[in-house]
């Protein structure tokens, strides 16, 4: 059950209303032209400012009150608001302080002195939200599609589909042209006028041209000319903000989760420094947990000028014949304007180092779009000498932004590992890591923030609690939706007593007297 301490400023008309079947109204003050009520939730919803003499509403929230634009969510009611209002959080004020106040002044100079808060700019009208909400399938197949870039026409603000295809973006008006994006699929924008119903959006499959007979260095030549357009423009910055969200199983049994708010510093071929904004985490007590799994994101790039390039592995480097085959698949698109689709493979003489996987280059400007591989070559340190990991297998896929641009910025990187654990006199443990983070309100205009560059010493969880949780931002900014896999990740911690931001603790029991 939730509170609400509600203030409506008003010329005489007062709206009422149901929540949960009790019929709640607000009470009249006409001295100060100010009605108050407070109101005991349960299920349902409050609906105030239908009518046009209702000019502003002011909403004091407890705790666990998350405001979603003009939609308050108190527990699992809702408070929907049709006029502009402005909200008064608890770390303004408390509700026992307010009480305290009702109980010594009343109702009419208790509201001329939250009328006074108000005006003296003590809270800034909030701006309005509509949350958009669907899912993207393919057109043929109706088979959801996982991390679709999504974007707002002509803005930096955007979010991706998640693992089932679905997305939440919120949007402070409409309507909204939204860009559905995805390497394999044809493009797509649709108009959002409303959000009374979740979209369903289907990307037709991209057409694709069985590539011409070609010379056997055609391949490697769009390679190296791609490589040469990243190098001529690794000077080139994008900064903004990314999501991070990583989930570690052991025996498909989930151990920890992360979601990290970075803001961060890139430019075409990796992220080059990050300054922590927010953070959450839930856990348990496990065999093994990874003190710092996002380096493998902070640090991996495509191209690093300060590499001794007469003896790099990578593939875009001047070595990619000696160390590399590569195909021509498939062109997507028209054969002299699509994306090449080119797939690669260390050679066997290249001992040190294996990769395989694939590479998607624009035919026409060299533009990288997509860079996808899986290694076995993954070394941790252990704390615990007597143990080992065997088996490992690491994945990286980089996708990068659709931009007219020579080269574009990162939209989205996934690592995922898995690896068995080798005890002495112990099963083998299944390990897996999967992380996402996807980059969103990017621009070329440098942020007052000072970037730090990856470290092997970094411990993510000391990140994490290095700055001061906030739930609101949370429930206020979902960036990338959770699946409902993950929801039961969280659930199950709950469940098994794990610690975390993210873990509500059960209610202690009340002490007898």
């Amino acid at each position: 059950m939730g509170c609400l301490i509600i203030a409506v400023r008003s010329n005489g008309e007062y709206p009422a209303g149901q929540v949960g079947g009790c019929e709640v109204a607000i009470r009249k003050r006409e001295a100060c032209g100010w009605a108050f009520g407070c109101f005991f939730c349960c299920a349902g919803r409050l609906v105030l400012g239908q009518s046009s003499s209702v000019r502003g509403v002011a909403v004091f929230l407890q705790s666990r009150t998350h405001v979603f634009g003009p939609t308050v969510v108190v527990a699992s009611a809702q408070l929907v608001l049709h006029q502009p209002f402005a909200v008064l959080t608890s770390s303004h004020f408390s509700t026992a302080a307010f009480g305290r106040l009702l109980s010594r002044v009343g109702w009419l100079k208790a509201g001329a002195l939250l009328v006074l808060w108000l005006s003296l700019g003590a809270v800034a009208p909030a701006q309005a939200q509509y949350i958009i909400r669907g899912v993207v399938v393919d057109k043929d197949t109706q088979e959801p599609l996982p991390f679709v870039s999504i974007g707002v026409k002509n803005s930096t603000k955007g979010t991706a589909s998640n693992v089932s295809g679905e997305f939440q973006l919120n949007v402070s008006q409409l309507p909204q042209t939204l860009v559905f994006s995805e390497i394999a699929h044809v493009r797509d924008t649709v108009r959002v006028t409303s959000t009374d119903q979740p979209l369903k959006i289907a990307l037709a499959t991209t057409a694709i041209t069985l590539p011409e007979v070609k010379v056997g260095s055609y391949a490697y030549q769009l390679v190296d000319r791609a490589y040469r357009r990243m190098q001529r423009n690794y000077g080139q910055k994008y900064y903004g903000q990314a999501f991070y969200r990583q989930i570690t199983r052991i025996d498909n049994a989930p151990t920890e989760l992360q979601e990290v708010i970075w803001n961060v510093k890139t430019n075409p071929a990796r992220i080059e420094g990050t300054a922590i904004a927010q953070g959450r985490f839930a856990g348990k007590q496990a065999a093994m947990n990874f003190s710092n799994f996002s380096l493998y994101t902070k640090s991996f790039g495509l191209f690093d000028p300060r590499a001794d390039s007469t003896v790099s592995l990578a593939l875009f480097s001047p070595n990619v014949v000696k160390n590399y085959h590569v195909e021509l698949v498939r062109v997507l698109g028209d054969d002299s304007s699509g994306v090449a689709e080119i797939n690669f493979e260390t050679r066997p003489e290249v001992k040190k180092y294996k990769a395989e996987g694939t590479v998607w280059i624009d035919v026409d400007t060299y533009q990288i779009k997509r860079y996808k591989f899986t290694t076995p070559n993954f070394t941790t340190t252990l704390s615990n000498p007597s143990y080992k990991v065997d088996n490992s297998k690491l994945s990286i896929d980089m996708v990068f932004q659709d931009s007219d641009e020579p080269v574009a910025p990162l939209d989205h990187m996934q690592v995922n590992l898995t690896t068995d654990l080798v005890r002495p006199n112990m099963p083998k443990a299944a390990i897996s890591v999967e992380s996402f983070t996807f980059f969103y309100d990017t621009t070329q205009q440098p942020a007052n923030v000072r970037y730090a560059r990856v470290s092997a010493n970094e411990n993510d969880l000391q990140a994490i609690r290095s700055v001061k949780y906030d739930p609101e931002f949370w429930a206020n900014n979902p960036v990338v939706q959770r699946t409902p896999v993950e929801d039961e990740v969280i659930q199950s911690f709950e469940k098994a007593g794990a610690f975390g931001t993210m873990v509500t603790k059960p209610a202690k029991p009340a002490q007898r007297r």
